[in-house]
């Protein structure tokens, strides 16, 4: 089972862009609306901070073959001047045992950030200092007899992004400044691409529009000896069919996939790879 979690998740983040490629000439709404986020959330990055629920099929050494995976956060903004705009980013992410009746809690990260937007056509940059901590749980640590690393860090994040017709393109890096465990090392590449179908697939009257998403994000680490994780959705938005496609609230049921570096804090030194489902929420 787990093998073929593995090479589903390897397969999945080509998969779920190729299969829509030819809509990519189609036009696409702009960059974002008037009073919108300046710099639009990642799609499929698993730090992005966002709203989301999925159940998991890992493949690990050390983590549960089947987790709940939730995520609570949001960017908020809370100056805006032309094309400027700063906010401020706060997230928690964790992950559950679902193999266990009890559902034991693994791993939590908190995520706290100030990230300064700017925008320039159809061109987007974010530069953000962030701060990471994470924890095991306890229940977790009671039954596996686990020993917590202390995993706490802030980081510089500069990223820039393009829009093309339905697709986004985007990439830049990290630097941990300061760090816990000691040997740490600071360097992230990071990269993706997007795409966002132009037109309506779905009709739920005034209530609701729904149009295909897909997503593909990457992130090297220095740490892991540039290592990759691979991260991937693709699935099903609905949203406010008076707003423009990437604006207003918007419902998601989506498929996600990933290999690579654990993206869970206390985990982060061994090498998963999942494939589930699950629900997200963009307000």
């Amino acid at each position: 089972m787990r093998t073929r979690i593995a090479v589903a998740a390897r397969w999945l983040p080509l998969a779920a862009l190729a299969v829509f490629a030819p809509a990519a000439a189609q036009t696409s709404a702009g960059p974002g609306d008037p009073g919108g986020p300046v710099f639009q959330p990642l799609l499929a990055d698993p730090k992005e901070p966002q709203f989301f629920a999925a159940y998991l099929w890992e493949d690990s050494p050390r983590l549960a073959p089947r987790l709940g995976s939730v995520g609570f956060g949001q960017t908020i903004a809370v100056m805006s001047a032309r094309a400027w705009q700063v906010a401020i980013a706060a997230a928690v992410f964790s992950q559950f045992n679902l193999a266990r009746p009890t559902a034991d809690l693994m791993n939590t990260d908190y995520r706290v950030g100030l990230p300064v937007t700017y925008r320039h056509a159809r061109v987007t940059a974010r530069l953000q200092l962030y701060h990471q901590s994470s924890h095991l749980g306890d229940e977790y640590m009671v039954h596996a007899n686990a020993q917590r690393v202390d995993l706490t860090f802030e980081a510089a994040e500069l990223l820039v992004s393009q829009q093309l017709a339905a697709w986004r393109v985007y990439g830049g890096g990290e630097y941990v400044f300061t760090h816990s465990p000691a040997d740490l090392k600071p360097g992230v590449l990071h990269g993706g691409v997007e795409y966002r179908q132009p037109g309506v697939l779905l009709h739920l009257g005034r209530v609701a529009t729904g149009r295909v998403v897909a997503a593909l994000d990457a992130k090297s680490f220095q740490d892991r000896g540039w290592d990759v994780g691979w991260s991937a959705i693709t699935g099903l938005e609905l949203g406010d069919p008076r707003a423009r496609p990437e604006g207003g609230w918007r419902w998601s049921m989506l498929v996600r996939a990933y290999t690579g570096p654990a993206p869970y804090g206390e985990f982060f030194r061994d090498r998963v790879a999942s494939l589930g489902v699950g629900l997200g929420l963009a307000l």
